[in-house]
Parts: structure tokens; C-alpha cells; sequence
């Protein structure tokens, strides 16, 4: 038997008892080392995530330990591996084609299905992705990190491109990660001017634009670029009025990429959309591949993750401590830790 940790309803946990079964064919037992928090698990908390229905036991951003295999792999007992959460139809047209993040009948761990907030858990061997020299703390991030990746892949981003981020929480920050190994040529934008300095300081931006509610980024950009409005805008705000907004800061022949979601609808001026003959694009979770190129980035030093957290607790300080965390105005990255 083991406690799991499960969001009843918006703003409360509980703690339940269950039975770990045996792994089918295919699938392994692993034991969760870290747990990240993220803002899907946050906004669940507060009632407000889309496809979310309680309860639910969070946790999709996860470090693991395998502790045993039913099917042949490469991988061992003792590997430490990233969670990849995405439970995909392999016979599924998306899937058949390169495509198993968005595949129709696609269930996210922590979302759809129950996630890892609990010490065991059972996973098809196919989500798993060993790790060489990566830590637990860094492969808590792994997940979160190939958000931004895959926003970034999709984009096509290069050195030529003047590029525009909106929104710096950790989705926001992810995707700069990435970006900044494509171009130097970087703006973000966000209301708090704490992320800013953040962005600043940490990961070397050089330009950094407050937002302010009811006026136009356009001037502060053209400044920025030259002259020139952005070739390249990804929005990670998930706030309808920013992914708008986006319509008219793009430069001419440029693209759009929707890295945040909000529920409802977005309306655009199609003669303005033609005019600029723009692209828009939307990113959601991260293809198998990605897992591997955000690890290998990790152990190489491409991506420093030494900045990201800033809180820790464990998995049984979770219902009383979790709201604490998460209204911290300091938090960048929350991370759970279970039983080494």
C-alpha cells in the first residue's frame, strides 16, 4: 500500500491509500524521485484548468527511478529517467504521422489520467528516457524545458529572426532557453517587473519591456529591433488579450506561435492577417525526440538549469503547503520531493 496525494476539488488535497498492481507487458514500476510544479497544476488547484475533472492526482513533470521492467529495453533496474506524460494511441493518424503529442485521443498524466504525486507508479517503458549525467532536480524540468523546446522547433526560429516572447513564467522561460540558442536577437515582454530582472540578470537579455495594461508594445519594439517590428513572436501568457495583441506586433512575413492556451474563442482581422501574410502556429506538449534533445542539452551545458528552482517540499507537505507556494511572489520553480 502507499499514500497518494489527490486534488479533491479546487483548493483542497486528501490522502488516499492504494495498491501499486504489477506493470503489464510493456510497461514498468518506477519510483518518483522529483516532482515539478507547473502551472496546469496550479491552475487545477484554483479551478480554472481546461479538460480538468476532480478528483485528480497531479504531476506530470517527473523524475523517476525504474524498479522493474515486463518487456525487453534498454533500460534497467536503478536507471533514473525523465517521464515523457503524454499517453498516446500508437494506431491513432497523428501519432502514424510523427505526431503523438497531439494525437486525438491523447491523455496528458496529472490531467486526463492520474499523475505522479503518489511513490509509484506504472508507465508504458516507451515514456521513459534515461538520463546520463542529469540529476533529479534537473530531470524534473525536463518536461517543462521540451514545452519550450517544441515552441521553438515548430517555429523555425534562426539567427536572422528578430524574436519576441510574451510572458516569462516558467512556460515563458523555457522557451527563451531555447531560443536563445537560435538567435541573439531576443526581446520578452510581461507585466511583473521582477520576471524582467530575472531575465536580465540570470539568462542575459537585453531587452526587457514592461507591459502595461491598455498600450501597445509597438514603439518599445521597433526600438528594440531597429526600427523593425519582431519576425518571430511566441506568446506564453495563455491571456486571450496578449495572444491578440500578437496580430499587430508581428512584423510583415512573419510568425506566430501560440505556446500558452486560454478557453474561448480568438478573432483577428483577417485584411491585417493578409496584409502581413503571416503564420500562425500552435505548440502543444513536445514530440519523443525533443525528450532526448532537452536531456542531451542539459549534460552538455547548453541549457543552464541552475537558476529555475527556488522552493522544495515534500510530498506530504503538499495539502498543507501547497497554496503557500504557489502564492509565493518569489516562486520561479516549485519542487516535490519524495523518499530518496
Amino acid at each position: 500500500m502507499q499514500t497518494e496525494i489527490r486534488l479533491e476539488k479546487p483548493g483542497r488535497f486528501g490522502r488516499h491509500t492504494a495498491n501499486v498492481p504489477n506493470p503489464n507487458e510493456g510497461s514498468a514500476r518506477i519510483r518518483i524521485r522529483r516532482i515539478g510544479v507547473c502551472g496546469t497544476d496550479i491552475h487545477a488547484f484554483h479551478g480554472r484548468q481546461p479538460f480538468f475533472k476532480y478528483p485528480r492526482i497531479l504531476g506530470h513533470e517527473l523524475a523517476a527511478e525504474i524498479v522493474s521492467l515486463n518487456g525487453s529495453s534498454d533500460l534497467k533496474v536503478g536507471d533514473i529517467v525523465a517521464v515523457e506524460p503524454y499517453l498516446n494511441d500508437p494506431a491513432s493518424p497523428a501519432t502514424q504521422k510523427g505526431k503523438p503529442n497531439c494525437c486525438e485521443s491523447l491523455k496528458v498524466l496529472g490531467v486526463h489520467a492520474d499523475g505522479g504525486m503518489r511513490p509509484e507508479i506504472n508507465l508504458p517503458i516507451a515514456k521513459l528516457h534515461k538520463a546520463g549525467s542529469a540529476t533529479a532536480d534537473q530531470l524534473a524540468l525536463v518536461e517543462m524545458l521540451c514545452i519550450g523546446c517544441h515552441a521553438v522547433n515548430r517555429s523555425l526560429a534562426c539567427q536572422a529572426d528578430n524574436a519576441l516572447i510574451l510572458g516569462t513564467g516558467p512556460i515563458g522561460l523555457s522557451t527563451l532557453s531555447f531560443l536563445q540558442t537560435r538567435t541573439e536577437n531576443v526581446a520578452v515582454a510581461d507585466l511583473d517587473e521582477t520576471r524582467l530582472q530575472f531575465c536580465r540578470e540570470a539568462l542575459g537579455v537585453q531587452h526587457t519591456l514592461k507591459v502595461e495594461p491598455g498600450k501597445s508594445l509597438e514603439n518599445n519594439l521597433r526600438d528594440a529591433f531597429g526600427g523593425d517590428l519582431p519576425d518571430l513572436i511566441l506568446d506564453a501568457t495563455g491571456n486571450r488579450s496578449s495572444m491578440l495583441s500578437t496580430f499587430d506586433l508581428a512584423g510583415h512575413g512573419g510568425r506566430i506561435v501560440f505556446v500558452g492556451l486560454f478557453e474561448g474563442k480568438a478573432e483577428f482581422n483577417d485584411p491585417n492577417f493578409h496584409k502581413r501574410e503571416l503564420t500562425l502556429m500552435a505548440s502543444r506538449n513536445a514530440i519523443p525526440a525533443e525528450f532526448t534533445q532537452v536531456i542531451n542539452a542539459m549534460e552538455s551545458g547548453l541549457i543552464n538549469t541552475d537558476p529555475w528552482i527556488t522552493h522544495r517540499l515534500d510530498l506530504a507537505d503538499v495539502p498543507g503547503r501547497f497554496a503557500s507556494v504557489i502564492n509565493d511572489p518569489s516562486l520561479r520553480k516549485a519542487v516535490i520531493h519524495l523518499d530518496d
